[in-house]
């Protein structure tokens, strides 16, 4: 484990790579991926889960349960609350390391499409950039990793803004024809 100033507000390992295809299925779906993003900021129980995303507490409990299964979140702290303990669940790492293979095929894309319905509707800052390079594959996994990192330092943020912010980057493989030599224009 490392320790970070930032949140969440629990020991927890950096990365976990995702090896089962439980895990896939448990982080792909929309709401348990709500669910591991907003135990991003710091650990909550179910009531605080529900009324963050609007649903009941019956459903995000079932959520819970299936990420718990799937080893992705895990009970951090408990608090007794009158004749209850309150169960106040975190994930299990920091960043989900997976491939897109198998169950995670077209995540990628469900992120892009999320990342630019959030900031077509942004009422705030919004910083953008497209950029092509023509380089080896080695370079281009270079970049993906060290862009990996910084999107990993980002969310590892102190909570103590009132706005949150996003971050999304993608190195992918462009259809973009090269150009004619040179001299070979008219």
């Amino acid at each position: 484990m490392t320790d970070h100033d930032g949140p969440p507000d629990y020991d927890l390992p950096d990365t976990l790579e995702l090896d089962s295809p439980a895990q896939y299925k448990a982080l792909f779906d929309d709401t348990r991926r709500e669910i591991v993003t907003l135990l991003s900021e710091r650990a909550c129980t179910t009531t605080e889960l529900a009324a963050a995303l609007g649903r009941p507490k019956g459903t995000v409990g079932y959520h819970l349960d299936v990420l718990e299964r799937a080893g992705l979140v895990r009970v951090v702290r408990t608090q007794q609350v009158r004749a209850l303990v309150a169960k106040y669940y975190g994930r299990t790492a920091r960043t989900f390391l997976y491939h897109s293979v198998g169950e995670a095929v077209g995540e990628t894309r469900r992120i892009v499409a999320r990342a630019a319905a959030e900031v077509e509707h942004s009422p705030g800052l919004v910083v953008s950039a497209l950029r092509y390079a023509r380089i080896p594959q080695e370079r281009a996994e270079e970049w993906a990793a060290r862009l990996g990192d910084l999107v990993t330092e980002f969310g590892a943020q102190p909570g103590d803004g009132d706005t949150a912010y996003g971050v999304v980057f993608a190195v992918y493989e462009s259809n973009r024809p090269p150009l004619a030599a040179d001299g070979d224009g008219s």
